[in-house]
């Protein structure tokens, strides 16, 4: 299959559009709960404090040379951006972390209609079971992610590569958020962490069309909270489309019980 942005990003709109779908609504309830306590929390946050941080990042980045000061209005809205991502993306991981349970009962419950097979018991025993696997995989995200996020920070902090980094940072979110949510069925699926990533990178363009979209929807207000359950849905028709139609290699089998 072709990788494009376009693509990937529909995976999401689909998401969406499933939402409503019976035998799904009940499993989106949580993670629609914990999507508004965390971002409105984020958005009293933003409030508060973002016009200090635009002061700050102005004066702290930017030399203070008169012939400069027309770079102050080109590069705002880049830095208003890269606080925006910054903080909304730091909350998302929060709230992906508390909801990863059942995000992942979410996608195998998706994944089930979409097959019309048993993928796995979505009782509360198996709530309970998967618990400490889905948490494991939460920390190996966090694993990934806070090396690369510190190196961006030190970058972000060298005077004119910083003028680049909103974008880097942008792109590296829409990266995340691929991960984030495709690992939901992946992990439901038996497929390691490293696999993952692997597979995720031979779909590059579509991964992070898709990532690319959640992360924006995301800075949207209203759109934000049901952008988790979405993005859930929309990972898990990517999965189905994009990887298990007998075109990975060395990945594990679907696990069905009669």
């Amino acid at each position: 299959m072709n990788s494009n942005p376009a693509k990937g990003a529909g995976y999401l709109v689909r998401g969406l559009a499933m939402l409503p779908t019976p035998g799904i609504r009940r499993f989106v309830l949580i993670p629609l709960l914990v999507n508004l306590l965390l971002f409105t929390a984020a958005i009293v946050l933003l409030i508060g404090r973002f016009n200090g941080w635009i002061d700050y990042m102005m004066s702290a980045w930017l030399p203070d040379w008169q012939w400069l000061d027309f770079l102050r209005y080109l590069l705002w809205p880049l830095f208003a951006l890269l606080i925006l991502v910054v903080v909304y993306y730091s909350f998302s991981v929060v709230a992906n972390l508390i909801a990863a349970p059942f995000n992942g009962l979410l996608s195998e419950r998706v994944e089930r209609q979409l097959r019309g097979a048993v993928v796995a018991d979505d009782s509360w025993a198996e709530l309970v079971r998967v618990i400490p696997r889905t948490l494991a995989r939460e920390l190996a995200k966090l694993a990934y992610y806070l090396p690369r996020v510190l190196l961006l920070l030190v970058l972000s902090f060298i005077p004119l590569l910083n003028v680049a980094m909103p974008v880097v940072w942008f792109l590296f979110g829409a990266w995340m958020m691929s991960i984030q949510y495709c690992d939901y069925p992946m992990d439901n699926n038996r497929v390691s962490f490293a696999e993952m990533k692997r597979l995720l990178k031979a779909r590059r363009l579509s991964a992070v069309g898709f990532g690319g979209l959640v992360q924006f929807g995301l800075l949207i207000p209203l759109l934000n909270l049901i952008l988790m359950p979405a993005a859930v849905i929309g990972a898990t028709l990517f999965w189905i489309e994009e990887y298990d139609a007998g075109e990975r290699a060395g990945a594990a089998q679907l696990p069905v019980k009669g």
